[in-house]
């Protein structure tokens, strides 16, 4: 594989790992307090829904002139890794709180505790909850498979990264039963909002008819620049911050909530 194939590869599979720990999170929270088989009803109805997504507009979007499709893709992930780099700039800097698993499965658990008495049979609750978690995670996962597959008309290569984070991540969640809290999640969300960014940049720019030099070896330029840009905004932050100002011990956004991109 090309340099930009594995940058592509590793950033899908980043991705793919937060939103499917996120919508691990709900699942369990759901399965374990109300009803397993309605849990998992809600992420197979999601799954199918999100296969249909992917293949439907997968074809559409390869069809595109390559320019055009660039300058699309690039405007894109760049507004989208922004907003990645945006929240985990606040985090790092103490002005968000960080994304915390276990806690969010508690106020999960409290919420489908209080939702009312399981009927015999089928649980709606359990089946709404998965679906919409599964869902709302998984059309952001649909969203980077598409842009950067389509881009480099290697969907399968994206769809081939997005299934094995998810599969891992499955895998791990079935053996431990709990959250994985021990997941470093918003290291991740820094380094996926730093490889959206600068993907959105190069392509974009590509798009637009400007050459970067060295072609494809640009990235290791940009990549690097953006990370060392983003670490020093949220240094600069941290340091001109007074203490009252860090908010690192708050409560987190419930996940069932959506927080648009992380």
């Amino acid at each position: 594989m090309s340099g930009t194939e594995v940058g592509l590869a590793i950033s899908v599979f980043l991705a793919c790992t937060v939103e499917a720990v996120e919508a691990l999170t709900i699942v369990l929270a759901v399965g374990t307090t109300r009803n397993w088989f309605s849990a998992m009803s809600g992420v197979g109805a999601a799954t199918v829904a999100l296969a249909a997504i992917v293949a439907a507009l997968g074809p559409a979007l390869t069809s595109l002139p390559i320019d055009l499709l660039r300058v699309l893709i690039g405007g894109l992930l760049l507004v989208f890794g922004l907003q990645w780099l945006r929240k985990a700039i606040l985090r790092s800097a103490g002005l968000q709180a960080k994304h915390d698993e276990q806690k969010i499965f508690k106020e999960e658990i409290k919420a489908a505790r209080a939702a009312g008495e399981q009927r015999a049979g089928f649980d709606g609750y359990a089946f709404a909850i998965s679906f919409k978690g599964v869902l709302l995670e998984g059309l952001e996962v649909a969203f980077i498979v598409l842009t950067f597959g389509a881009n480099q008309h290697r969907v399968g290569l994206a769809a081939g990264a997005a299934g094995t984070a998810v599969l891992l991540v499955v895998i791990a969640g079935a053996a431990a039963r709990a959250p994985l809290a021990k997941v470093p999640e918003n290291t991740m969300k820094f380094a996926v909002g730093v490889m959206l960014s600068s993907f959105g940049m190069f392509w974009g720019t590509e798009g637009a008819g400007a050459s970067w030099p060295s072609g494809d070896a640009a990235l290791l330029v940009i990549i690097p620049g953006v990370l060392l840009a983003a670490v020093a905004m949220a240094s600069t932050v941290r340091r001109a911050l007074p203490p009252t100002a860090n908010v690192e011990a708050g409560e987190p956004a419930a996940a069932t909530g959506g927080e648009g991109p992380r």
